[in-house]
């Protein structure tokens, strides 16, 4: 079954949103990872930005709210307005193709369908319509299962 969740953009202050949801919210963050933290093979992160959240995950009862920091140095322009994603886990490589190729169309590929460097298969877009969204199928042997 296909899953759809909130994912947050914050210039920045992440860390500092997600603790302020966790109060509210209760619960522990079921994942929470710094750019140092993250294999970013050709990419250089600034020692200011060391620290800042790559991913961060709060389930809230059935679903989750994720999120990271959109930094310049990271080549992202954090606006009101791009800071949300829709966030979607299809259950098979076939449906994650099939609702990318869909969703995207006419709109703008920010990251095609690939396996990256966390051993996921993810892509992300805009839609015609303006609207933010990730598609992300983890797979279930990330050093091994080809895509």
């Amino acid at each position: 079954m296909i899953k759809l969740e909130p994912y947050l953009n914050f210039n920045g202050n992440t860390e500092e949103a997600f603790a302020f949801y966790r109060s509210v919210f209760g619960g522990a963050f079921s994942s929470l990872v710094r750019l140092k933290d993250m294999p970013m093979p050709g990419v250089h992160i600034p020692a200011a930005d060391a620290d800042k959240i790559m991913h961060i995950s709060l389930p809230i009862g059935r679903n989750t709210l994720m999120g990271s920091d959109s930094l310049e140095s990271m080549d992202m322009k954090w606006n009101q307005g791009n800071n949300f994603y829709i966030f979607i886990e299809p259950d098979s490589k076939a449906e994650a193709d099939r609702l990318f190729d869909a969703l995207s169309a006419g709109g703008e590929v920010e990251m095609p369908m690939a396996l990256q460097s966390w051993g996921d298969y993810f892509g992300s877009f805009r839609d015609r319509f303006g609207i933010q969204w990730m598609i992300d199928m983890e797979l279930p042997d990330k050093s091994t299962e080809e895509v």
